[in-house]
């Protein structure tokens, strides 16, 4: 069965074990984890136990290749591709997702292809590198990626397929998925409603559903051709202040997954219980508990 997963940075900057929990309230089968400034997201000692505390296996983790993430595991971004393998492998995930280079890292950009084989074949995860979108500067669009923001454009064994940026990038997220073919390894779980050419600069990661991308069909599609690899919802949510809501809509989105890929959905509840979970999931369990007494 697809396994749908969450992304720790839906509720970044909170702890990883923060994201843990709420993902297993959600519903969610797996995690995906953004390697950050924060130890615990490089640590896969640390990184395993929640994993198994929470019964939420690691399916990928996400290089540290953000410019907010530039000083993480040192400048050399081959460096950090090899270091996110070993600590996919570390952590029983077999997958890394990867950005191309940006176009100012030369070397590395020149030598990308041959450094994602390389890596690949040396930790014995995918390397499946992410599409991405041009940037608009002051309403001008700039080239940021090299030698393409397209892995369709790469030699490259596998993919993630991110909606929101297909958006951004003005393509159909289904042709696109359908053009990866075979090579279509990862999903990432999103929307999106605008585009660079319309003067767009946000990446949005809306809600599945709530974009314009074919989000419905391209989940249909996959589960219909059999497709085998994992989905991992990376919405913005972070932003919202409530941890109620935060949860209602991350509920929202695993329950879009699994209508649309044909599988049933139910939430769990967490396992680890304490003064730490969020005063409104408490309130919110305590009245389940009652409504089911009564």
């Amino acid at each position: 069965m697809i396994s749908v997963g969450m992304s720790t940075t839906c509720v970044y900057p909170f702890a990883v074990e923060h994201a843990f929990r709420i993902a297993r309230l959600a519903g969610f089968d797996s995690m995906e984890i953004m390697v950050t400034n924060d130890p615990v997201t490089q640590d896969a000692a640390k990184l395993s136990e929640i994993s198994d505390r929470y019964e939420l296996p690691i399916t990928a983790i996400h290089a540290p290749v953000l410019l907010l993430t530039t000083f993480v595991w040192g400048r050399d971004p081959k460096v950090k591709l090899e270091k996110s393998g070993e600590l996919a492998a570390a952590v029983g995930s077999d997958t890394v997702v990867v950005h191309p280079p940006f176009r100012w890292q030369s070397g590395y950009a020149q030598n990308f292809e041959r450094i994602v084989r390389e890596t690949a074949a040396n930790t014995g995860v995918k390397i499946a590198v992410e599409n991405m979108f041009p940037w608009t500067v002051r309403g001008r669009s700039m080239k940021a990626y090299a030698p393409s923001p397209d892995p369709l454009d790469l030699d490259v064994d596998h993919m993630t397929l991110d909606f929101s940026h297909a958006s951004l990038s003005g393509r159909d997220s289904l042709e696109m998925a359908m053009a990866m073919g075979s090579k279509l390894t990862h999903i990432h779980l999103c929307d999106g409603a605008t585009s660079a050419a319309d003067g767009a600069i946000l990446d949005e990661h809306l809600l599945p559903g709530e974009g314009t991308q074919p989000v419905a069909e391209t989940l249909q599609f996959l589960a219909q051709s059999g497709w085998d690899g994992n989905i991992v919802a990376e919405v913005n949510v972070r932003q919202e202040m409530d941890e109620q809501y935060r949860l209602d809509k991350l509920v929202q989105t695993v329950a879009f997954a699994r209508e649309h890929l044909s599988q049933e959905h139910a939430t769990r509840e967490p396992l680890a219980v304490g003064s730490d979970l969020p005063l409104k999931i408490r309130q919110a369990r305590r009245h389940e508990k009652k409504s089911a007494k009564g």
